[in-house]
């Protein structure tokens, strides 16, 4: 059974179960659901792995300090210079010698603008020191690599630039040690400077960022701030601000402050073509942190330890970076497609009512017609069955086959004692051994086939057999309708029935690939029945096999929504998962057997490339991804643009309701019910796909299915009431 899917899905397969167990059933094994949590917990962390590396920060401001500053020491705030080494007690400061420049480059590497400002050094052979953030660099190792080769030193930025002041000392210590493995993983080294994310001079140190700088130093590192900022950030600065910005008065060093990611940083490179070639022509040579210092490097080689846990994470973050750009294009894909589709089905849904307001199938066609109701245990409905067709308005023949009922079924139906029923008794063989034995007693030119706990309309018959007017009509597919509408899981299953029936058969049937005739109600030429061998069992879904097998035989199988049937749809949430992990189970057998009309000529070949296509992208891939669609969709709450990707839910949860509506107008229904439906997206939906994944894994299992059997209520005269027409349809 095809489930109603999200924005607009399909409903292929809506028959009720009426014969016995014809095989024992083997439940799914409980691993497939560790299996199948296991993988949903994987993407899940793969998410929250590219969620924090994609977090977005703030510009780096370089504002006085407007906190207290009474715990730093008066010799850093004047006159200290920009490399610090303290460990709370004892504090050393170097500062830049004048005539002396160092170029700091913070929030990268950036596969746009690295690349840029490591081509200017490179021309102007001048040295640079490079404060990247951690994610960053485990997503584009290959620049850190360039800068590291090039001769350029490397600083931390800790790994997701957070505001560390008012981080933990565990929040603390991933964000270093993180970016220290990042950068073993990808350059073989790691880093004895570091920069506070949004710091900036000596002279906006205050003492919340001081508190920061001492846990740094008692960790082992020199925090390197700036003397002068080139305030690239800023969408309005132009060049010549940039290099007024960055050239120090009175022939005074400085470590100058630009950025090479974390925003637009297009004039960065721009301005160093002017700022270096201005500054050595006023004598400034270019030196770096090392050199500052004494140091001999500033990037010790990593261990061999810390070089294999590097290139994990780095194999981490790169496998969470290409998973979720490819979701996030295979989403898109989807929704264009979901999109389309829904276009394409509505608009031929409405040609399909356009053209049945137009014209009939030609003569009326009155032949009598054999009526097959196969049973199972249905001594609560079958009185109601069996009333509603001797009250046809048009000739019939009912025969009920027994498929070995123990409760009395075929004595309740012998007892009602209409002339124009015939009982056949059977051992228990199943559904589709019972419906063979009624196509070898019937002697009309038309079957008609029906579940044992389904009611007719006076008008049914009549109105379903009209299309074999036409030659090359050889089944057709009725309009079946839930009768217990009560209880949300019940209505559920109607707004699902509506839209499957008014808007997707409707379509179906224009591009002639209609993969359905439901068992609840449909109607067969014997000639094609024949033609095919009747039903076979070697699917569970019997009524979609023997519709593919008509189709791929030359018939044509058409829709009529004025032939109704009512039935009784599964109450409960267990009766209902039962019900659809055959229906599920059985549609995937059909198409896995009938998967050469992908290639074949003619009707067969149209529906292997229209129908088949259409429900193994719609029926099957969509809603195997759907959960992960929603984790996806969590994870934009959290870690994109929540309100965009709120109105993006809202948007196709609008564009579903519209169909809806607009199936339910179709189908002349009350659209009462629809206000169920955005509920239906967070439990119904759910329940589908959990449905559709257990009986992807039981065939991927070999496990074989049984059939299951539903418990009715009886009584749906009494269920439908008025519903029920005594005249036209």
């Amino acid at each position: 059974m095809s489930q109603r899917l999200p924005f607009g899905g399909l409903e292929d397969h809506v028959s009720v179960e009426t014969s016995a167990p014809a095989k024992r059933r083997i439940p799914v094994p409980r691993p497939r659901w560790i299996v199948l949590t296991v993988v949903l917990a994987l993407f899940a962390a793969i998410l929250m792995v590219n969620g924090l590396v994609e977090g977005e920060f703030t510009q780096d401001g370089a504002a006085e300090a407007t906190a207290e500053t009474a715990d730093v020491p008066s010799d850093v705030l004047n006159g200290g210079g920009p490399v610090i080494q303290t460990d709370g007690t004892t504090t050393t400061t170097v500062s830049v010698p004048d005539k002396q420049i160092v170029l700091t480059f913070d929030d990268g590497p950036s596969p746009t603008y690295t690349p840029e400002i490591l081509d200017v050094l490179a021309k102007y052979d001048v040295p640079g020191t490079f404060f990247m953030i951690g994610s960053e660099v485990s997503r584009y190792p290959d620049l850190v690599g360039d800068v590291q080769d090039a001769g350029h030193e490397i600083g931390i930025h800790t790994f997701t630039h957070p505001d560390l002041s008012t981080k933990n000392e565990w929040r603390r210590e991933v964000e270093m040690q993180e970016t220290q493995f990042a950068l073993a993983g990808a350059a073989g080294v790691t880093s004895v400077i570091f920069r506070p994310p949004y710091s900036s001079t000596v002279k906006a140190i205050d003492n919340n960022v001081w508190s920061v700088m001492t846990d740094m130093g008692r960790r082992g590192y020199l925090t390197v701030v700036n003397d002068l900022d080139s305030r690239d950030w800023e969408s309005a600065v132009t060049i010549d601000d940039i290099v007024t910005a960055v050239t120090p008065d009175d022939g005074a060093g400085a470590i100058l402050l630009f950025h090479d990611g974390g925003g637009n940083r297009s004039k960065t490179a721009t301005a160093l073509e002017t700022v270096i070639p201005t500054l050595r022509n006023a004598g400034y040579t270019f030196t770096t942190v090392s050199a500052l210092t004494g140091m001999t490097t500033v990037n010790p080689t990593a261990s061999n330890k810390d070089r294999v846990l590097g290139l994990g994470l780095v194999g981490a973050v790169q496998m969470a970076t290409h998973v979720t750009v490819f979701f996030s294009y295979l989403l898109l894909l989807l929704g264009v497609l979901t999109v389309l589709r829904l276009i394409v089905v509505i608009a031929l849904g409405r040609k399909h009512a356009r053209r049945k307001k137009n014209g009939a199938w030609g003569e009326p066609y009155t032949k009598p017609a054999t009526v097959l109701v196969p049973a199972y245990n249905e001594k609560e409905i079958i009185a109601d069955t069996l009333g509603s067709l001797v009250a046809s308005t048009h000739p019939i023949r009912i025969v009920v086959i027994d498929d070995g009922s123990d409760d009395g079924t075929a004595d309740i139906a012998e007892a009602l004692g209409y002339s124009n029923v015939t009982v056949v008794r059977q051992p228990n063989s199943g559904k589709s051994a019972a419906l063979n034995t009624g196509i070898a007693h019937a002697d009309t030119e038309v079957v008609v086939m029906m579940d044992g706990d389904t009611v007719f309309e006076p008008d049914t018959v009549r109105l379903l057999v009209q299309p074999f007017a036409t030659a090359e009509v050889g089944a057709v597919a009725g309009n079946a309708k839930v009768a217990n509408r009560k209880g949300m899981v019940a209505l559920w299953q109607h707004i699902e029935y509506v839209v499957g029936f008014s808007i997707d058969r409707r379509a179906y049937d224009v591009m002639r690939c209609m993969s359905t005739v439901p068992g609840a109600i449909g109607a067969f030429r014997t000639e094609a029945l024949k033609q095919v061998n009747g039903l076979s069992d070697d699917t569970l879904a019997e009524d979609t096999d023997l519709t593919i097998a008509i189709i791929r035989a030359g018939w044509r199988v058409v829709y009529e929504e004025q032939a109704r049937a009512w039935t009784e749809a599964p109450s409960t949430m267990s009766q209902l998962w039962r019900q659809r992990y055959r229906w599920s189970y059985g549609t995937m057998q059909a198409m896995w057997k009938h998967r050469r009309t992908l290639f074949e000529r003619g009707t067969g070949g149209k529906f292997g490339r229209r129908g088949l296509i259409n429900m193994t992208l719609f029926q099957t891939l969509l809603p195997l991804l759907s959960p992960l669609i929603d984790v996806f969709l969590i994870y934009g709450l959290f870690f994109l643009d929540p309100l965009k990707t709120a109105l993006a839910w809202v948007a196709m949860l609008l564009v579903q309701l519209a169909s809806t509506i607009y199936a339910f107008r179709l189908d002349k229904e009350s659209l009462r019910p629809l206000w169920r439906l955005p509920l239906q997206q967070f439990v119904y939906r759910q329940l589908m796909y959990l449905v559709l994944i257990q009986s992807v894994l039981a065939a991927l299992g070999g496990i074989r299915l049984g059939w299951q059997k539903l418990r009715r209520t009886g009584g749906l005269n009494a269920l439908l009431g008025s519903r029920l027409p005594t005249g036209d349809a």
